[in-house]
C-alpha cells in the first residue's frame, strides 16, 4: 500500500482563520502550519485593535517576535529579563519592534483601526499568557510566596475566567 501524504499548500486566506475574537475592532487571525502546511520556521498573527486595547504581558518560549504596524499606531513594550527594566517602543505604519524569544512583552493599541502584524521564527509558537499564570497559580502559593491575604488574591483574580488574549474584556 503507497504511502499518502497530504500536499503541501502554498496560499491561505488569513481573514478565514479566527484565533481570539474580542469583538468586531478586537481580535486577532492566525496562520501556522496548522492553516498551511508548507510552512516550516515561520507563522504569524494578524492583530486588528482599537484604541487603548492591549494584546494582554505574555512570553513565548520557544519563537522570537517580530512586530509589524501596517495602520494606526501601538506601543509595543518588553522587559528585559537581564536589567529588569521595560522599554516601550511607539510604532506606527512601516515600523517594527523585535521581541526576543522568552522575553515578557505586551502590545497597546494607541489609535482605533490599529493593525499589527506579528511574524513568529517558528511554525507553531507556544504562549505563556498573564491571565493564565495568574488565575492557574493556586491561590494558597502566591498568597504563601508573596506574603498576601489568599481570600483577598482570589477576589482580585476573580474576574480572570479565562485566557484573556485582548484586553480590556469589558
Amino acid at each position: 500500500m503507497a504511502n499518502q501524504q497530504t500536499p503541501l499548500s502554498f496560499k491561505f486566506d488569513v481573514n478565514k482563520s479566527p484565533f481570539f475574537v474580542a469583538n468586531s475592532q478586537n481580535y486577532i487571525n492566525i496562520a501556522g502550519q496548522k492553516q498551511l502546511n508548507s510552512l516550516e520556521n515561520v507563522s504569524l498573527l494578524d492583530i486588528f485593535l482599537s484604541n487603548h486595547h492591549i494584546v494582554e504581558p505574555h512570553y513565548h518560549q520557544n519563537a522570537a517576535e517580530l512586530v509589524y504596524c501596517i495602520s494606526g499606531a501601538a506601543i509595543v513594550s518588553i522587559l528585559n529579563p537581564n536589567t529588569k527594566q521595560f522599554h516601550h517602543y511607539p510604532i506606527t505604519p512601516g515600523q517594527i519592534v523585535q521581541v526576543p524569544q522568552g522575553w515578557w512583552h505586551y502590545e497597546i493599541a494607541t489609535l482605533d483601526q490599529t493593525h499589527l502584524l506579528a511574524i513568529f521564527d517558528a511554525a507553531n509558537p507556544e504562549v505563556i499568557l498573564g491571565s493564565d499564570i495568574l488565575r492557574l497559580t493556586p491561590p494558597d502559593i502566591m498568597a504563601y510566596t508573596y506574603g498576601m491575604n489568599q481570600q483577598l488574591w482570589q477576589q482580585v483574580i476573580s474576574p480572570i475566567q479565562s485566557s484573556t488574549y485582548i484586553g480590556p474584556t469589558s
